[in-house]
């Protein structure tokens, strides 16, 4: 490993400033939006949970609705299809579980415990179930999207064939629990920023000097130039 994850929070805590945990969205309308946002962008995840609450009202009148209903509201943040009866469907397993749409109870369970629940669930796997409990509770639970997933491969943190599936256990793990928060965020911070998929910033990258991939950029950048 070229950097330490808590070289990376400094450096980066340097660059954007602190952070600080606070709650995002109660449990139940954040694990919606982040199903909505699977396979497009957060903006239209936002756009498309709007759009639900402007059809519907509540989410408690989302799980009575017609799924063509649902995938009419929705639309936009693409996948409707195949999002609305996955939204439906697990609105439904939580009120029936649980008698009605909550899901503060996971926050009295062990980490492990309350990801199975939450996995338990169709369609929400590990970056679902990480962003629910890291977002809503503050559970050290780490949630690896594009951004983190690049930038963490980019510095070495995980080798280049690690999956994002796989990436949340190993970076979780290379974690203290009170910096998988800051870690998250400041990652994907830096992909949107800096660390970009394509034409990263690495001239102006903090993290440069400790990143293998930056310093080949830079290399390849000034072979080109000076060409």
């Amino acid at each position: 490993m070229l950097i330490e994850p808590k070289e990376i929070i400094q450096q980066l805590d340097s660059l954007y400033g602190p952070i600080e945990w606070s709650r995002r969205r109660e449990p139940v309308p954040e694990l919606i939006v982040t199903i909505l946002s699977q396979h497009t962008s957060d903006l239209n995840a936002e756009r498309s949970y709007d759009a639900l609450m402007d059809t519907f009202g509540s989410l408690e009148s989302v799980t009575d609705a017609n799924v063509d209903d649902i995938a009419v509201a929705i639309r936009h943040g693409g996948l409707a299809q195949q999002k609305a009866p996955r939204i439906k469907q697990v609105l439904n397993i939580i009120r029936e579980k649980r008698g009605r749409l909550e899901l503060d109870f996971l926050e009295e369970l062990a980490l492990e415990d309350a990801k199975a629940w939450l996995m338990s669930l169709p369609g929400v796997g590990k970056k679902t179930t990480g962003v629910v409990l890291c977002f809503s509770f503050g559970m050290p639970a780490m949630a690896v999207d594009t951004h983190v997933h690049r930038v963490a491969k980019r510095l070495g943190l995980i080798e280049s064939r690690t999956t994002a599936d796989q990436a949340h256990d190993v970076l979780e793990e290379m974690l203290d629990p009170w910096q998988v928060y800051s870690f998250h965020v400041y990652l994907i911070t830096h992909g949107r920023r800096i660390c970009k998929a394509i034409r990263p910033l690495c001239d102006i990258c903090p993290l440069v000097d400790r990143c293998l991939t930056g310093r080949e950029h830079l290399q390849t950048y000034r072979s080109s130039s000076t060409g």
